[in-house]
């Protein structure tokens, strides 16, 4: 156990801090909450999908349906609406996570994700582009691009997935024509639009 872990209440009830996340005006709940009880460390821990390869990671399957791609990125995301007006992946088609990511394509990433952040911008009324990457899910690179609706400051900072988890879905003829609006921007600048 390290010595991180050693110190944690595990098991206990941990009390609500004042002052943290669920006091923020941009946190989306109100109420009686409580910290969840800690449970004990998983040591090893599980392999993540995709650890012994392509093979065992899906990551095909996760390109099928992309809105964008080049010969090294594809861009894809939910087909069915979500709440914000855009959510999105941009993800190496190479087997990479961040730390085998090779030199040439991580000289490209940054200015891949500043390219998917001016094709939905390209959307109009977003204030800003929330760039995520959470490497628990599988071991193949991808980064989330999420929208914030111009105007909507409780929307603001790191409650902005919450807050898609709990609004009201976009009707569906909107949600289409952001993607499709999105993989038109990123295929002005090369690549290829799949919608």
């Amino acid at each position: 156990m390290s010595d991180f872990v050693s110190h944690l209440p595990i098991g206990e009830r941990i009390p609500m801090p004042e002052g943290g996340i669920p006091f923020w005006e941009i946190f989306p709940y109100e109420g009686d909450l409580q910290i969840k009880v800690l449970d004990e460390p998983v040591v090893p821990e599980p392999p993540r999908r995709g650890e012994a390869g392509p093979e065992d990671c899906g990551c095909q399957e996760g390109f099928r349906n992309p809105l964008w791609s080049d010969d090294h990125w594809v861009l894809v995301g939910p087909e069915e609406p979500a709440a914000l007006p855009a959510v999105v992946l941009i993800k190496p088609k190479g087997h990479y996570d961040l730390m085998t990511l090779p030199p040439e394509r991580s000289a490209e990433l940054g200015p891949m994700l500043q390219r998917a952040e001016r094709a939905i911008m390209s959307l109009g009324g977003i204030a800003r582009v929330h760039v995520n990457r959470w490497g628990d899910g599988g071991a193949h690179l991808h980064v989330w691009l999420i929208a914030r609706p111009e105007g909507m400051l409780q929307f603001r900072g790191t409650c902005l997935p919450l807050w898609d988890d709990v609004l009201p879905k976009l009707p569906a003829e909107v949600w289409a024509g952001n993607r499709r609006r999105i993989a038109a921007a990123m295929a002005a600048e090369g690549g290829v639009s799949h919608i």
